[in-house]
């Protein structure tokens, strides 16, 4: 019996629509992270790329636990001397919410070239519409 090993053309992607209307942010992170990634399929490999597309609409209306809308800070630094610039999850929700799914599953994410190349196939929108339904993605419940 020969072992079977994956290869990039052998990568069947589908499309997803996930609706983060009432979710929290870490459980849909982790869940969409793990499409991103392909670990839930039978052939994955952890070399490539095997996710599939996924798009999250209502990233206006998630929810965090606890005191994290007030308490957790997002951090930047702009490089020069006393360029730290710091943004609570309430101000980024305001000015733009699909930065914090973002940001979220990024941080789920391998970090090297192949984790972003999995998160160039996310897609976040504010409101429940998409330009996608060209693909004909199917509904993700959570």
């Amino acid at each position: 019996m020969q072992t079977r090993v994956t290869r990039a053309s052998d990568v069947e992607r589908k499309h997803y629509v996930i609706d983060a209307d009432g979710l929290v942010l870490g459980r849909l992170a982790s869940r969409v992270a793990q499409l991103l990634r392909g670990k839930g399929k039978v052939n994955f490999a952890p070399n490539l790329d095997m996710g599939d597309f996924v798009i999250v609409v209502n990233a206006e209306k998630i929810r965090l636990t606890g005191n994290k809308m007030d308490q957790k800070v997002y951090f930047r630094h702009s490089g020069y001397p006393g360029g730290a610039k710091f943004k609570t999850v309430k101000r980024l929700m305001e000015e733009n919410p699909e930065e914090v799914v973002r940001k979220a599953v990024r941080g789920m994410l391998p970090k090297s070239r192949l984790g972003r190349k999995m998160l160039r196939k996310l897609r976040v929108y504010s409101g429940p519409d998409h330009p996608h339904q060209a693909q004909k993605p199917e509904t993700l419940s959570v």
